[in-house]
């Protein structure tokens, strides 16, 4: 190291700190960089690599900086406010304000929040953020790594030199900060952190709003303030929209494969084309809500996003974190709901992310038997602790708050709530009574449960949940987990395996497709077609069907029939609206050409009525999670036929639905209903511009008084082959 012999040092200042500085490994930088008294006078004292001179100036009066020692610099510099330029061996220099000059920001109440692992808010207090701090333009950055010995902001304005800008502990929460002047909006940055195992890593921020364009792995600072929603009434107004009494049907996309611009090398549309084409092609087909598959930040595209690094940063593919809100803003518009998939469940071990953030098993459990997902060979959150169980909720509560998301569906519950999920004997570790419930797990659940509907009662959350977990949907203080909907994953397993056989062997199955009401409401189902089911061989659901190509969209029609009339909300994974003939390609988009033919156009048009006849009539949603809503009318195994009644409130006409589940017309068959009078047939599967025959009952059918199925009036009606009728009591148009 070259010192400058005429060099003083000041009081505070010892050769073992230059030293240290230029080392990085300075325990304290703040106690000796900036501006410090040293006896009667006020010293400046930076640290700049490459400069070969550095000049403070005050009020407009310059003051050299002497060298003390490789690339220390301090001199005696008189008043308070200054900037720092550096002038370099090329001839260029840069002014700035000297960040070590700038008081902490976080105050007393966010580090008495954050030390004890309670503030919901987080991202107001960590990540990065655009403000004005006495007066200088720049970024507050905040990271949580406490058992880190040096944490620095890292970016193109430091050379991403983790020397020049270590950060400043926040009290004893574990957290650093510091308030870098002259950076802004869309400047990269990483945090390089000296672990507690002294081993450096640069990490993207935990709690930054955006993201480099993957496979690039930088964080971006973006402004997230000062959005102009237009959205007021929607918000207002939204309280009836998420019930258990409400219509929900809801359409279910992955963002990067639903359409794409070919004519533009095949990117998939931005959030804004999305805001324009996706949101007037779901008003148009009827759906209520739009649920995204994962859209936090995630480095690999065949994840799905399934596997987020950026919890709190919408994934740049689309645009950046306003055009996402300009997405939401305009499906509130169109008066669509709009549900996120939500990945608290595991993480990825990219060596950016979280996987031993400051050297130590922070956020995962160091234990593999707990903290290591097999199937995925992703990282499990440690929820016992109470900092990363914060900020999980807290990341909840961010999605509802800052981008007025109307729900979350929370993903993979079922390998939250057991210690032994998909683990073999001696590769788990049981809980404290020796049981394979997951404790931690179940109480961040609720939690997360409790302050999501805490905050706003009229949104909704939704568990992925595949066991029989008791009293996944009922409330936290009666003993359930709080989620406000349950995927029925028993009802679309069983149901689509009877759709599979045959027609000829259904009736040895019957039992498939009418066990799901023994359970139907011990939870408030959403009935799922989703993502999953349409993918890695299980082909589409038209090729799940059975048959000649007639057949085939035949069965696909009645399945479609029983799905929108069996109790429970509904879910539709986006192309089986139209009957895709191929199974999901996530590396392109939907086969928009198939959906232009007669028969898939058929299918299109089915879900578009369904939708609308769904929404429209109260005794089909009203009741879908109450058993009053329901009564078994008529079924022959013999001959795959099935009746039911759906009711709403008192005043709310009843709808009969007949299904007949083999390719034999049935005609004069006798149907007994609960009231005398006219029955409007107002949705028939077999109608021809669905792309069936046209066989059916004529707009309607009069009872008469011959008693059947225990009502002492019936119909005498239609049942056309592999079709769904359903019937509405009213009057003769």
């Amino acid at each position: 190291m070259t010192l400058d012999p005429t060099a003083k040092f000041p009081d505070f200042l010892s050769q073992a700190d230059v030293d240290a500085l230029n080392a990085g490994t300075h325990p304290a930088p703040f106690g000796v960089l900036g501006p410090h008294k040293s006896g009667t006078r006020r010293w400046i004292t930076t640290y700049q690599p490459d400069a070969t001179e550095v000049i403070a100036t005050v009020a407009g009066k310059s003051t050299p900086l002497k060298r003390l020692g490789g690339a220390v610099f301090s001199a005696p510099v008189a008043g308070k406010a200054y900037t720092l330029t550096m002038r370099f061996a090329d001839g260029t220099e840069h002014t700035t304000p000297d960040p070590f000059a700038f008081d902490p920001i976080l105050t007393d109440f966010d580090q008495y929040l954050l030390g004890e692992g309670s503030h919901k808010e987080l991202w107001r207090v960590l990540g990065a953020h655009v403000v004005t701090h006495h007066g200088v333009d720049g970024v507050h950055f905040a990271v949580w790594a406490p058992n880190a010995r040096r944490v620095s902001v890292v970016g193109e304005f430091n050379h991403w030199d983790g020397r020049r800008h270590p950060m400043r502990p926040a009290g004893q929460t574990g957290v650093w900060e510091i308030f870098m002047p002259d950076v802004g909006e869309g400047d990269l940055y990483k945090y390089e952190i000296v672990g507690a195992n002294g081993v450096v890593a640069l990490k993207a921020d935990p709690v930054g709003f955006g993201s480099e364009h993957p496979p690039e792995k930088a964080s971006v600072v973006r402004d997230i303030s000062g959005y102009g929603w237009k959205d007021d009434n929607w918000m207002k107004e939204r309280v009836g929209r998420a019930d258990r009494a409400s219509p929900i049907s809801i359409y279910e996309v992955h963002l990067g494969s639903w359409r794409r611009r070919y004519d533009e090398g095949g990117r998939p549309l931005s959030y804004k084309e999305l805001a324009r084409d996706l949101v007037a092609y779901v008003k148009f087909m009827g759906f209520t809500h739009i649920e995204l598959l994962p859209i936090s930040e995630f480095p690999f595209d065949g994840s799905w996003g399934y596997q987020p690094v950026g919890l709190f940063a919408p994934t740049i593919r689309f645009g950046p974190p306003h055009e996402f809100r300009d997405f939401v803003d305009a499906a509130h518009e169109a008066g669509i709901g709009v549900l996120l998939d939500w990945v608290p469940g595991h993480f990825p071990t990219d060596p950016h992310g979280l996987a031993t953030f400051d050297g130590t098993h922070l956020y995962e459990h160091a234990d593999p038997r707990e903290g290591f997902h097999q199937d995925w060979n992703t990282l499990i959150y440690n929820y016992g602790r109470r900092e990363v169980k914060n900020y999980l909720v807290s990341n909840a509560l961010y999605w509802l708050e800052e981008y007025h998301l109307d729900g979350l569906r929370v993903d993979a519950v079922a390998s939250m709530l057991y210690r032994n999920y998909s683990r073999q004997e001696g590769q788990w570790v049981p809980n404290k009574d020796g049981g394979t419930e997951n404790y931690e797990a179940i109480a961040f659940l609720q939690e997360m449960n409790t302050a999501t509907y805490g905050a706003d009662p009229s949104i909704m959350t939704i568990a992925e949940e595949s066991t029989s977990f008791p009293a996944v949907s009922k409330p936290v203080h009666t003993g359930g987990l709080g989620f406000g909907y349950k995927w029925n994953m028993g009802w679309m397993n069983d149901t689509l395996r009877y759709f599979e056989y045959d027609p000829i062997h259904r009736q040895h199955h019957q039992d498939l497709i009418t066990f799901g009401i023994h359970y139907a409401f011990t939870e408030n189902f959403i009935l799922p077609i989703s993502h999953d089911e349409v993918v890695h061989g299980k082909r589409s659901v038209l090729g799940k069907m059975p048959g000649n190509e007639w057949e085939k969209f035949a069965n696909l029609r009645a399945f479609y029939g029983f799905m929108w009339t069996h109790p429970g909300k509904k879910l539709l994974f986006m192309g089986c609206e139209f009957a895709q003939p191929e199974e999901w390609n996530h590396n392109g988009e939907l086969n928009w050409g198939a959906a232009d033919q007669a028969a898939h156009k058929g299918i299109q048009k089915l879900v578009q009525d369904l939708n609308t006849l769904y929404r429209n009539t109260p005794a089909l949603h009203v009741k879908d999670c109450d058993p009053d809503g329901f009564i078994w009318l008529n079924g022959d195994p013999e001959q795959s036929t099935l009746g039911y009644v759906r009711y709403g409130e008192e005043d709310d006409a009843p709808v009969v639905v007949m299904c007949n589940f083999t390719p034999v017309e049935r005609s004069h068959f006798r149907l007994g209903v609960p009231e005398a009078g006219f029955w409007e047939e107002v949705l028939n599967t077999d109608a021809e511009i669905y792309g069936g025959g046209n066989r059916g009952n004529f707009g309607g059918v009069e009872t008469t008084d011959v008693s059947a199925d225990g009502y002492p009036q019936s119909l005498e009606m239609t049942l056309p082959p592999l079709s769904v009728v359903i019937m509405r009591q009213g009057h003769k148009p």
